[in-house]
């Protein structure tokens, strides 16, 4: 199996209220997470983050304002079964934190990788996303805290 960390990137957006828009899984229901994938070959980190919060959520780049970037990588290792030569043995991300410009309500593409969307705290988020990602997601809300709770 292959052993490799994917690029990827992630992006945490809030709204006005600073919650942050968490999105279910179509395949995994009453997984939630935000939007994340892959870097492709050339991209900029910025630029892939915004292609995928598009692909994922429907939110154009010009809806969003960039709060500001992580300043550290992050990674999570992806349990055996969902190993793949696609995405390897898990991924390193870079992570950005967005403010979304327009009204709160969001339309998912269809089909999609979400099935459902919805606004919440970050201490909301945790319990419902999947174990190997929490502790990214703690380390979000930490760095990312004083900035989302000015928001409002």
């Amino acid at each position: 199996m292959s052993q490799f960390f994917r690029a990827s990137v992630g992006a945490v957006i809030i709204n006005r209220h600073g919650q942050v828009l968490a999105l279910e899984r179509t395949d995994n229901h009453g997984a939630w997470q935000f939007p994340q994938g892959g870097i492709d070959d050339g991209e900029e980190p910025l630029a892939a983050a915004l292609r995928e919060v598009q692909e994922e959520t429907g939110i154009a780049a010009g809806e969003l304002i960039l709060i500001r970037q992580h300043p550290r990588l992050l990674s999570y290792e992806l349990p055996p079964a969902w190993r793949s030569p696609k995405v390897g043995r898990g991924q390193t991300q870079r992570w950005f934190l967005f403010r979304l410009r327009r009204a709160e309500a969001i339309s998912l593409p269809s089909p999609g990788e979400f099935r459902a969307w919805r606004w919440l705290s970050f201490s909301e988020l945790l319990p419902l996303t999947a174990d190997f990602r929490r502790p990214i997601y703690q380390e979000l809300a930490i760095e990312f805290a004083e900035l989302y709770n000015a928001q409002g």
